[in-house]
């Protein structure tokens, strides 16, 4: 099984790199809509700047940034924001609770979902600050490549 992660989590950041490097089509590229409107963020939440113990920058050029998340269990991320739109490889994700940055609660889930459910891959639009609380056993762990053009 972890043989499988390996080689899935390979493509992935093979695919991020073909993505910066340029190597999809124009017809692929145009099908994905990106904003190209500025942060709406200060930088300061910039989530590897904001949250550095959780957010690593395994590759990073003019056309993506791939960050390697992980959440320890009980730990709760510090206040930040992703302002690309973003593909998430999502190896696991337990039982959480997401604040916004009032402290409001703006997604959680109360049960883990089954094993065979990973990993999953997740289109995501840019995110507004918020903070992942981890209260699963398991860290939360997962791949996100930030597309910016």
């Amino acid at each position: 099984m972890s043989k499988l992660i390996f080689t899935l989590v390979g493509a992935l950041i093979a695919s991020a790199v073909f993505i910066g490097l340029g190597f999809l089509n124009s017809t692929t590229r145009s099908e994905i809509e990106i904003s190209k409107e500025p942060c709406a963020w200060p930088s300061s939440l910039d989530a590897v700047t904001a949250a550095p113990n959780n957010h690593k920058v395994m590759l990073e050029n003019g056309r993506v940034r791939v960050l390697d998340v992980t959440v320890a269990p009980g730990e709760m991320e510090n206040l930040h924001a992703h302002c690309r739109s973003s593909v998430m490889y999502l190896m696991y994700e337990g039982v959480y609770k997401d604040y916004g940055p009032d402290g409001e609660l703006v997604a959680e889930a109360t049960e883990a979902a089954p094993a065979d459910q990973f990993p999953m891959t997740l289109w995501l639009d840019p995110q507004g600050p918020h903070r992942v609380h981890n209260l699963d056993p398991k860290p939360v762990r997962l791949i996100r490549v930030e597309l910016k053009d």
